[in-house]
């Protein structure tokens, strides 16, 4: 098994925005209080979601469709932030939403039935999701503080890796403040060893620099395609990347790099909540 976020993917867990969403009287009902943009349209999102599901599946990796729950709501469409893979197995996170205090709980409990391993629990006073972690190869993760993610989360998952993992803590803007959707995976995506996606005007500096040194040529998103979420990608194999449709310049760029970029309608499903392909995928293993 590989820890990156490039490699070619062996195993993914998903939840379908029908399981997500049930309903367009869940999604009426719950909308405002998660701070979505407006009310997703259940059908256009199953079927959005359909399209997604066949762009991430393209390389026939092992896919686990998790079930609905009713203890948890509209957000646990976004799989990735609940929990967090590791060398040993997963670690269920604690997150800085107070809204989506419940899913990592459930999200473990589904794994369970699956053979997918727990290995660590992130504990009060600490949060992280899954959103602010970024393998870049098996010995080193970087982790986004930020409104999501505190520095006792932090301590408790370095604690969990052990001293075999090098953790690189990249200090996170105010932005838009602690409601708005922000996280480390907002600002960056490894499509390559050695390419990047990348919105520099967020980026601390010295984090930037840490990835041109580490020999990673960086893709530009303009200021409109950072709000379109043009830097949110995810590589299902290097080069081999599933992109929101909308950010034709992103997309370009990506293209000159030598990338292969699949599109997916993503009105009801990502922009309205803020969570990109990134964030609807939470990768178990990756091969190579």
């Amino acid at each position: 098994m590989s820890l990156n976020e490039f490699a070619p993917i062996d195993r993914l867990v998903l939840k379908h925005a029908r399981e997500a969403f049930v309903s367009q009287s869940r999604c009426d009902a719950e909308w405002r209080a998660l701070q979505f943009t407006a009310a997703p349209d259940f059908t256009r999102a199953v079927q959005q979601y359909d399209a997604f599901l066949a762009a991430v599946t393209r390389a026939n990796p092992r896919v686990d469709l998790l079930p609905n729950d009713e203890r948890v709501g509209l957000d646990s469409i976004y799989v990735r932030d609940a929990s967090i893979a590791t060398p040993r197995g997963m670690v269920l996170c604690r997150m800085g939403k107070p809204a989506r205090e419940g899913e990592p709980v459930v999200q473990g409990g589904q794994f369970r039935p699956l053979g997918i391993p727990v290995v660590g629990v992130i504990q009060p006073p600490g949060a992280i999701e899954g959103g602010d972690v970024v393998w870049f190869d098996d010995r080193t993760v970087a982790v986004g503080r930020g409104y999501r993610t505190n520095d006792e989360g932090i301590r408790q998952f370095s604690a969990l890796l052990g001293h075999s993992v090098d953790v690189v803590t990249v200090p996170l803007p105010h932005y838009r403040g602690p409601s708005d959707v922000f996280h480390l995976m907002s600002i960056v995506s490894p499509v390559d060893r050695d390419l990047a996606v990348v919105y520099s005007p967020l980026m601390p500096v010295p984090f930037r620099e840490w990835l041109i040194g580490r020999g990673v040529t960086l893709v530009e998103v303009s200021a409109k395609e950072f709000d379109s979420m043009g830097a949110n990608v995810l590589a299902v194999a290097p080069r081999q990347c599933v992109m929101v449709r909308g950010n034709p310049g992103t997309k370009a760029a990506l293209e000159r790099a030598g990338a292969v970029v699949h599109e997916y309608e993503g009105s009801e499903i990502s922009l309205k909540g803020g969570g990109g392909p990134t964030c609807l995928t939470r990768p178990i293993s990756r091969r190579g």
